[in-house]
């Protein structure tokens, strides 16, 4: 089997695998381990194998038309485990800000804080982990396919607080600037927009590479399309490591919604703009990107497949 791994998702994956806590256990109650996380690079290989596989055993057969769908169900099993991890995540640190309240130096409340702190950052920590291997295995799907995988929609230093409260304090504030970061990323903008019908995803792909290579901090934001070239966009942003900001819909302003979507991203200062054809919301996009002198690339239909 030929692997399509590239240097970015080696990096990807080195970051993901990255131990981040000495004693691991993701359940309350059960034991903590000093196992090793899995080797990077062999979780790298057997992801894509979990995808690619499923085309290489049922191409020439009677299945060979549903691999597609059996192999949407491996990415989103993956989907699915990583959501319910984030929100066992998510409900451990509300556990560790109320421990943190009841804090009384205690030595018994001083452990269980401690190991409430443990569970949190060994849930995030298999959280990252497991959202490398879903965007790994979707850009396999990708490959496959062309189509993109797409889900169905300070310390305070009281001399009450021990120093664990303190350690905790200080894991929590960095997880909450870790979401901040990305939800509000600070870098370059490139914002992208394109209709719902799109089969090239090369074309896009080897353009956003290309500014990608000139502006190596780029943060992309998209108009949040679940399918065509906004999805592709989103693929192409889980595969290359890229930060996305996705642009929903605020449905309350009606007919307007599309155009103060546009607004939105035309009021980020992007530093490019990459708009294919789809609606006319894009071409009002394509008129604001120009009437502003925004660097951009505009693509039609007809240009994809090399304009055949």
């Amino acid at each position: 089997m030929t692997y399509t791994t590239s240097s970015s998702s080696h990096e990807h994956f080195a970051q993901a695998f990255t131990e981040t806590v000495d004693l691991y256990r993701i359940m309350a109650g059960e034991d903590a381990t000093n196992a090793p996380m899995p080797d990077p690079v062999a979780v790298e290989h057997a992801t894509e194998m979990l995808v690619r596989t499923i085309f290489d055993v049922l191409q020439d057969t009677r299945l060979d038309s549903i691999a597609d769908r059996i192999a949407w169900g491996v990415v989103h099993s993956l989907y699915k485990v990583t959501e319910q991890i984030e929100g066992q995540a998510d409900k451990a640190a509300m556990n560790v800000k109320s421990l943190i309240r009841q804090a009384d130096g205690s030595e018994v409340g001083t452990r269980e804080l401690e190991e409430a702190q443990q569970l949190c950052q060994s849930l995030d920590e298999t959280r990252d982990a497991l959202a490398c291997m879903r965007d790994h295995a979707a850009a396999t799907y990708l490959a496959e396919t062309g189509k993109p995988w797409a889900a169905p929609r300070a310390s305070l230093t009281s001399s009450k607080r021990t120093a664990s409260v303190v350690a905790a304090t200080d894991f929590l504030a960095a997880r909450r600037q870790r979401k901040i970061d990305a939800h509000a990323p600070q870098g370059p903008v490139v914002i992208f927009s394109g209709g719902q019908v799109w089969e090239d995803h090369r074309l896009l792909y080897d353009r956003l590479d290309a500014i990608r290579a000139r502006v190596p901090g780029m943060i992309l934001a998209t108009t949040a399309q679940d399918k065509g070239c906004d999805a592709i966009a989103a693929a192409w942003a889980a595969r290359s490591g890229c930060k996305l900001i996705a642009f929903t819909l605020n449905r309350r302003l009606g007919n307007r919604a599309g155009f103060a979507r546009n607004e939105q991203l035309l009021g980020l200062r992007p530093v490019e703009a990459i708009v294919c054809e789809g609606s006319g919301l894009q071409s009002h996009l394509a008129r604001e990107v120009r009437k502003q002198g925004i660097p951009a690339h505009f693509f039609r239909l007809v240009d994809q497949n090399g304009g055949r």
